[in-house]
């Protein structure tokens, strides 16, 4: 446990859980193992870049990963954007510290034999409060130029994407695999129906004209007592006609042993 206050004046020091990050043998982590430290119990003022500067008299830090809580670290291809997918942490938070060398997370470590640690000072201030929500404010306009830099960036990668995989699909094309199938993909000169404003218009006029028609069929109540009374009638007439022809198969069965 490592004692830390957010400023001198603070009376009572906060705790933050330390421990070197570890998974078993055989799983795929996006944390290097001996190089990565887990921090538990961050305070919601605690930023990445306070658990930096904090950490940084032990070695130097490659980067500080904040999440809500410990996940399985397994190797995923993310794309970090400054206007999407951005989740500020409303509680305690987690953190995954990696050093430069082994020696920084053991140095960490040590620390909890010292006394308690400054997140904030002159130089590098922590914001709370009103100056927070402040800043917060100011980074969440956002710059036209920048965002649509971003976007063009994002297009131009999902259209060399796509255009490899259409590459790849048409390479395979009627080349069968090891097990000697061949796989078919739907083509044609109809392949489905256009995406169009008008063609949706259609469908929708479509599904309204047979809603309308099962609503006209019994509108009122009493025509549809009067549907269940007639189709119960026609039942009860069909029964009655069907003993009547069995009592008439029944009067003449004759025994004919020849």
């Amino acid at each position: 446990a490592l004692a830390v206050k957010l400023r001198e004046r603070q009376r009572s020091a906060h705790r933050l859980l330390l421990r070197e990050h570890q998974v078993r043998e055989g799983t795929g982590s996006a944390h290097p193992a001996r190089r990565t430290l887990l921090v538990l119990n961050v305070p919601p003022y605690c930023s990445a870049d306070s658990l930096s500067r904090l950490f940084a008299r032990c070695g130097r830090v490659q980067y500080v990963e904040m999440c809500e809580k410990p996940t399985p670290g397994e190797k995923k291809e993310k794309r970090t954007s400054k206007f999407f997918n951005q989740k500020s942490g409303k509680g305690f938070q987690v953190a995954y510290v990696v050093f430069k060398k082994p020696s920084g997370v053991q140095a960490a470590k040590a620390l909890s034999q010292e006394g308690p640690l400054l997140l904030s000072t002159e130089s590098h201030p922590v914001k709370t409060g009103i100056s927070k929500w402040i800043a917060n404010y100011a980074a969440s306009v956002v710059d036209p130029e920048e965002l649509r830099a971003e976007v063009d960036a994002f297009m131009q990668d999902y259209d060399k994407k796509t255009a490899e995989e259409e590459a790849k699909a048409a390479e395979e094309e009627g080349v069968p695999d090891e097990e000697g199938w061949v796989k078919v993909t739907r083509k044609g000169r109809k392949p489905g129906l256009p995406r169009t404003e008008a063609a949706n218009l259609r469908v929708l006029e479509k599904e309204k004209q047979k809603r309308a028609r099962k609503e006209l069929l019994n509108f009122y109540a009493w025509q549809h007592r009067e549907t269940k009374r007639e189709h119960i009638a026609q039942l009860r007439k069909k029964f009655e006609e069907d003993k009547q022809r069995i009592a008439l198969l029944r009067a003449q069965r004759k025994f004919r042993p020849y």
